[in-house]
């Protein structure tokens, strides 16, 4: 057999991914390929040929990996090969397979009884919500289950033992199972479809382009454009993290696949081991920010907003560029400090030699963003761009996708789902609670009294509720409850914060002045004038809550509204992604120092401190137009904000070019200050660059002459 006529990875069926912690023998491992691969086939085309109810997709997608779950993962590690492990998985799985059939063969029964339950109906739904708890359970811990039940029993039992606005007279035990289980708001409704459509299908095609060797061409691709800048293996690890975390959308996966290779980089040049961890665990956390996947926060931001995945991923661009520069700032300095080396000298990881070997890898993506800005559906457009990436394999030598790595591909797909989707199916339960009673508006209404009406102190809120959460909850659950319950709130801060700056302006159009002659006629001339930002907030105030939806639609334009929406879902999803990083429970962060072998909590703090730019550029979409703004808009903001990150950052590490003394650095953090501050003068800006940029080329000599 010839060198070019041996089987590569890429050719193979490794079964050795589908290894279950459950009983020994290769049955069983053939039996979840066999299964992951069924799903796949059968959500493609659920995708783009069949048109099926979404109840019973939904309940088709539970199902499916429902059983991938019970068969990968054990209920206890201790009944690996037991009797007992077999009966009890046997029996979750062939009660998820009733499941299914009673919502297909009897859902109409239960209608022509006018929605009554009879035993079956009790059995089937009462059986279900368990199963979700118990394979919840499995794949994520105690707390979400914890959190589910906590929630159920609240409509139906404490919540009407609560004084205060919490309180809620309840329901009945049936009518919540009904909503639960046979509603397209419960487990089976919005938050379960888009787990079905957008989210496996791009599941499935990361899982296609990995399979095609673009993992190795990132990482080959980031070496050979980070070796030769100063600190390259720390960019290396920022380029190779954010590029796989476009695709991949799960931030310790991504650790795990490229800091194998970063994180040893790294340390061979110099940087210290705990700072090389914390440096992969920032950059990958930024991997969830980055277009066009954002670990699947951007299918359910555009559901709940109603705004195009399109727009979702291109007003989020600009924020994830910011994000990985302000890490790449900490990674220069680190470098100046430590005195870091290059350490790639061979031919390899030449850049156009990489471009050469694996430029095939960038027509997916390329055709994806077409389709995509072409106005095709994102399911369509990863369907087509799944083929583009099998047909763009036979370009390479190395990676071809033959009927083999076809089938590997879909089941490693569908395997990397089966946590997800029953995790999003779950939450599902929660958001109907919140959305039966009601108290999302009242969290919202909390959260606003708490914080005086202060936007600021929300925000501050908001990320204290996204850290608690995200302790129990991955990332995309707590930007699911997050933004249930706080959305609203940070949506109407920003949107009065900007009609109040027209208000006291005097550039209120004639429509929306029109709402005020309800409260005070004698304010119209004045609004036309413009009048002190106090007396602007109390005539705001007398505006009946009813009046001001249509009062923000008329001074702001619909398209501004559903920019503030989207801002104020696009801050709540950055913020939750500060469980990653922040201890005491870090995943990322563990999942990087594990590989660094340096103390987990430790590494914690210093990712911590990495991905600052977590809660900043949070606080910039809040304050300025940088999501949605003008092009010249956004060319001033993000302009102003690269150099700003950068004085930011030198003046916490107090070193720059050198090593800074208490006074430079005090005036780094004025600098920062200046370009960062919202809506300041321009020539105030301009200051503090010419501050910044004194410091960076000058600096260095004096600091020299003063030692």
């Amino acid at each position: 057999m010839t060198a070019s006529s041996q089987p590569t990875e890429s050719q193979e069926i490794n079964l050795d991914d589908f290894e279950t912690k459950h009983r020994s023998g290769p049955w069983i491992n053939r039996f979840v390929f066999a299964l992951s691969v069924l799903l796949a086939v059968a959500h493609i085309y659920i995708n783009t040929i069949a048109t099926l109810p979404e109840l019973w997709v939904s309940a088709f997608h539970f199902a499916g990996f429902g059983t991938l779950c019970a068969l990968l993962i054990p209920a206890n590690p201790k009944w690996r090969d037991s009797k007992i492990a077999m009966f009890f998985d046997s029996a979750i799985v062939f009660a998820l397979i009733g499941m299914v059939f009673y919502i297909i063969f009897f859902e109409d029964a239960l209608y022509n009884r006018g929605v009554t339950f009879n035993t079956s109906d009790w059995v089937v739904s009462s059986v279900t919500v368990l199963l979700a708890l118990e394979l919840i359970r499995r794949t994520s811990g105690w707390f979400i289950p914890l959190l589910i039940v906590i929630a159920l029993t609240y409509v139906v039992l404490w919540g009407q033992w609560l004084g205060g606005m919490f309180t809620f007279p309840g329901l009945s035990v049936e009518t919540l199972l009904y909503r639960s289980f046979f509603s397209t708001d419960g487990m089976f409704g919005s938050i379960s479809r888009i787990s079905w459509s957008f989210v496996f299908m791009f599941i499935l095609f990361g899982a296609f382009l990995v399979k095609s060797g673009a993992g190795d061409f990132i990482i080959d691709l980031s070496r050979s454009l980070a070796s030769k800048m100063i600190g390259g293996p720390g960019f290396v690890a920022v380029l190779g993290s954010g590029l796989m975390g476009s695709v991949s959308g799960s931030s310790v996966a991504n650790t795990v696949s490229t800091g194998v290779i970063t994180i040893p980089l790294m340390r061979k040049a110099g940087f210290p081991a705990r700072f090389s961890a914390g440096v992969e665990a920032a950059a990958s956390t930024g991997g969830q920010l980055m277009p066009p996947v954002m670990g699947a926060g951007a299918f359910i931001m555009a559901s709940y907003t109603q705004v195009s995945y399109v727009t979702i991923i291109s007003v989020a661009a600009i924020p994830a560029l910011l994000y990985f520069l302000s890490v790449g700032f900490f990674v220069r300095v680190e470098a100046k400090r430590s005195k870091v080396i290059s350490t790639e000298s061979d031919d390899d990881v030449v850049v156009s030699k990489v471009l050469k070997e694996g430029w095939h890898h960038i027509v997916p993506l390329g055709i994806l963003v077409t389709l995509l800005i072409q106005g095709f559906t994102p399911t369509y457009a990863a369907g087509l761009s799944i083929i583009a990436v099998v047909a763009a394999s036979f370009l390479s030598k190395k990676h071809r996708m033959g009927p083999a790595a076809i089938l590997d591909a879909m089941a490693q797909g569908a395997k990397n789902m089966s946590t997800t989707a029953v995790l999003l199916v779950g939450i599902g339960l929660v958001v109907n609670v919140i959305s039966t009673t009601g108290v999302g508006n009242t969290f919202s209404l909390l959260i606003t009294n708490w914080a005086g009406g202060s936007l600021f102190f929300t925000i501050i809120l908001v990320a204290i509720a996204s850290l608690i959460l995200g302790m129990g909850l991955p990332v995309t659950a707590s930007y699911i409850v997050l933004g249930t319950l706080s959305a609203p709130a940070l949506f109407n801060l920003i949107a009065e914060s900007q009609l109040l700056d027209m208000m006291a302006a005097g550039n209120l159009p004639d429509a929306a002045s029109a709402v005020f002659m309800l409260v005070d006629p004698s304010a119209i001339a004045t609004l036309a004038q413009g009048m002190p930002m106090e007396q602007a907030v109390a005539l705001l105030a007398q505006v009946p809550n009813d009046f001001k939806s249509m009062l923000m639609d008329q001074a702001l334009g619909a398209q501004s509204v559903a920019m503030i929406l989207v801002t104020a879902h696009m801050i709540i999803f950055w913020l939750s992604q500060d469980s990653n990083v922040t201890p005491p429970v870090c995943l990322t962060a563990f999942a990087a120092a594990a590989i660094a072998k340096t103390p987990p909590m430790l590494t914690g703090m210093t990712a911590w401190k990495l991905a600052k730019g977590l809660y900043i550029i949070p606080l910039l979409m809040a304050y300025t137009p940088l999501i949605g703004g003008e092009p010249d808009t956004l060319l001033r903001l993000t302009f102003f904000a690269i150099f700003g990150m950068y004085a930011l950052v030198s003046a916490m590490e107090g070193y720059l070019e050198d090593k800074l003394s208490l006074a430079p650095r005090a005036l780094m953090l004025i600098a920062s200050l200046m370009m960062l501050w919202p809506n300041l003068e321009i020539w105030i800006q301009l200051i503090g660059l010419a501050m910044f940029l004194v410091f960076f080329f000058l600096g260095n000599k004096s600091y020299k002459k003063s030692m």
